[in-house]
């Protein structure tokens, strides 16, 4: 099993920021987690009050994909709530906010 070498979540996020940026849409930070190897959540807002909530996680062969945590779009509420539970868990955990009405989370990784 070969696990694809991770990105520290810093420079990941700071690079999604980017990729965003350049193709006219909007990312926010809004949660800073560990800056070396915090987890990363995506909120993907259509701008339309739809958001579909994405966590990476890692494949039983070792590849990196992003998992659709609400098992598709949602509404706001349920995605807060989801984020809010995640940092009760894991205070290391980074969350983005995408804002893009064509629902586009910018990952290069498959979403499952």
């Amino acid at each position: 099993m070969d696990a694809t070498p991770r990105l520290k979540a810093g420079i990941f996020v700071r690079a999604l920021i980017r990729r965003v940026a350049v193709a006219g849409a909007s990312a926010f930070i809004l949660r800073k987690g560990s800056e070396e190897a915090g987890a990363v959540v995506l909120k993907v807002a259509r701008l339309d009050g739809t958001v579909l909530v994405l966590n990476q996680v890692r494949m039983g062969d070792g590849r990196l994909v992003w998992s659709r945590a609400l098992g598709g779009w949602s509404d706001e509420q349920k995605a807060r709530a989801f984020c809010d539970k995640q940092v009760a868990f894991d205070p290391d955990l980074w969350i983005v906010e995408i804002e893009d009405r064509d629902g586009r989370a910018f990952v290069d990784e498959e979403i499952v």
